[in-house]
């Protein structure tokens, strides 16, 4: 029985395993996912529709069906949504106890209503971008693609 040992000390590379991906700039990907574009090279859109994000980027070609989002995004929209809401909702019954509940009753449903279709596709968006700037779900093992410079 032959056992063959690395040769590299303490545990660390051999010739024979492959080298170490370079890291990716976490702040200026989720910066760009913020922004629905591309990690990547920051020009491509990651959504094709409202919520449903690219096979590829356009122009770089970067995949993204690797992406797990799943409930995240909706968690997070929820928590910033109803504490917004929430502390708007006190702050007025504060300020202005004798405002009229036909009022309260229709400014605070369209506001939870239009800031949660705002800040869903952003906190998805950004979730992507953290996921692939840190190689999760499936980004680890996506060929390199041409990078882009970084933005001024």
């Amino acid at each position: 029985m032959n056992v063959e040992f690395s040769s590299a000390p303490f545990g660390g590379l051999a010739s024979d395993e492959p080298a170490a991906k370079p890291t990716r700039n976490i702040w200026q990907s989720v910066k760009r996912g913020l922004a629905g574009k591309c990690p990547n090279c920051g020009t491509g859109k990651l959504f094709y529709r409202y919520l449903k994000v690219s096979d590829r980027c356009p122009e770089c070609g970067e995949e993204f069906f690797h992406h797990r989002a799943d409930d995240a995004p909706p968690y997070l929209t929820i928590l910033v949504t109803a504490h917004i809401v929430g502390t708007g909702m006190v702050a007025t019954s504060s300020i202005a106890p004798d405002l009229p509940l036909i009022y309260q009753m229709t400014i605070w449903p369209a506001l939870t209503l239009v800031l949660s279709l705002i800040l869903l596709p952003i906190f998805k968006g950004g979730l992507i971008a953290h996921q692939w700037a840190l190689r999760m779900h499936g980004f680890e093992t996506a060929a390199a693609t041409v990078r882009i410079p970084a933005d001024p």
